[in-house]
């Protein structure tokens, strides 16, 4: 049998005990205000007109608060009384504060210190656009000196000899790098032998055409020869490297760091440098230089069938002039290049995936900044290596 009782006079009372409430007292320019009942979220709309009116009051030198009535408190209801508060603090006035307890003076605090930094946010003046310029500038060059730490760091604990020790029961196997080769070399070399024919092409092409009105059709050889052995040859290869297996290596390694696996090779005494970077960077350093080669083939075929096609050099002649017009310097000038962009793209891409935080977004982040920062470094690489040479006339 269901039984359904009346609310008495008593139970008003209780409920009406519970509701937040302010009494407010006026003396010798100060502002007193008692807190009574619960401040929590499902009630503090109640009194947030009167606290609004109270914020506005202007006429006192100081204000006291009273917490010795407070049943429970929340956030919402330290957010009214930390606003006020931030209210008279601003305008110069004391604040003083009795009655509380432990839990609800932490409350105040916490909140209070969020509010008052987001009025002071609101109170600075943004910046103009060149300050704003200066401070992104200043930002990336402490980013770019970081980075350049952390580099340092993994080149140091790669080349550790401890970390070189051959054999399944150590860091590091040549079973490990001999996979990685495949993936990131033979694995490359349909798309840098594609890329690196088309671009040889197109070089000789345009410079056939050009050279067409001086009658100096067969100098295309040289600027073929000269400009792929020299730059175009190792530098196409190493962007396409970084975009093809450096953005691979951030990826492996960031779902690792996603995953937890990183610190699973901690707990089980391996350090995460030596069998996750050791291996992608042996094997670009071994790669690089021959994928190379190859793209220095593949460009100079390139060239003799669009020299052939425009300005109907035969191959024999092309292979002929070839040989005059380079020379063991011009081929090694190029390769010397290929291990220390190996490096540079097998660093910044271990660096990058271990910065990857717990989320795809931060994952996606870093594996554009590995190839951005990558193909960056490796093009100011190749300028510095120019003025090198030029200084030394190699």
């Amino acid at each position: 049998m269901l039984t359904i009782r009346k609310r008495d006079a008593s139970d008003k009372a209780a409920t009406a005990s519970l509701e937040p409430r302010v009494v407010v007292s006026e003396s010798d320019g100060t502002l007193g205000c008692t807190f009574h009942g619960n401040w929590t979220t499902r009630r503090v709309a109640q009194v947030d007109a009167e606290m609004r009116q109270l914020e506005k009051r202007n006429d006192f030198k100081s204000l006291s608060l009273d917490f010795s009535s407070v049943a429970r408190m929340d956030t919402a209801g330290a957010w009214l009384i930390a606003r006020l508060i931030n209210a008279y603090q601003t305008r110069g006035a004391q604040i003083e504060q009795v009655g509380q307890n432990e839990t609800v003076k932490t409350l105040i605090d916490a909140v209070f210190e969020a509010v008052s930094r987001a009025e002071l946010g609101k109170a600075i003046p943004q910046p103009n656009i060149v300050v704003r310029a200066l401070e992104l500038i200043g930002r990336r060059v402490c980013e770019a000196g970081d980075d350049f730490l952390a580099g340092m760091n993994i080149l140091g604990a790669t080349i550790r000899g401890a970390q070189m020790k051959l054999g399944r029961g150590h860091a590091v196997n040549p079973a490990a790098i001999f996979n990685q080769l495949d993936r990131m070399g033979v694995g490359a070399v349909p798309v840098v032998l594609l890329m690196s024919g088309i671009v040889g092409a197109i070089v000789a092409q345009q410079g056939a055409y050009q050279l067409r009105y001086f009658g100096a059709d067969i100098f295309v050889v040289d600027l073929v020869g000269v400009l792929v052995l020299r730059e175009l040859g190792v530098l196409m290869t190493a962007i396409m490297i970084a975009g093809r297996s450096g953005s691979a290596i951030t990826a492996e390694i960031g779902s690792m760091k996603m995953r937890e696996e990183v610190d699973a090779l901690k707990v089980i005494g391996l350090n995460p440098i030596g069998v996750l970077v050791f291996p992608r960077l042996v094997a670009l350093v071994i790669g690089l230089p021959c994928l190379t080669v190859l793209a220095n083939f593949a460009a100079l075929g390139g060239g003799i069938f669009a020299a052939w096609a425009y300005s109907d050099i035969p191959p024999a002649a092309f292979i002929d002039r070839l040989k005059v017009a380079i020379d063991l310097s011009t081929i090694f000038a190029g390769l010397i290049k290929a291990p220390f962009m190996a490096i540079i793209i097998g660093t910044i891409a271990s660096v990058e995936g271990l910065k990857v935080g717990g989320s795809a977004e931060s994952l996606g982040l870093h594996v554009t900044q590995s190839v951005v920062k990558s193909i960056f470094v490796v093009i100011i690489l190749d300028g510095l290596f120019a003025l090198f040479y030029a200084s030394i006339n190699f």
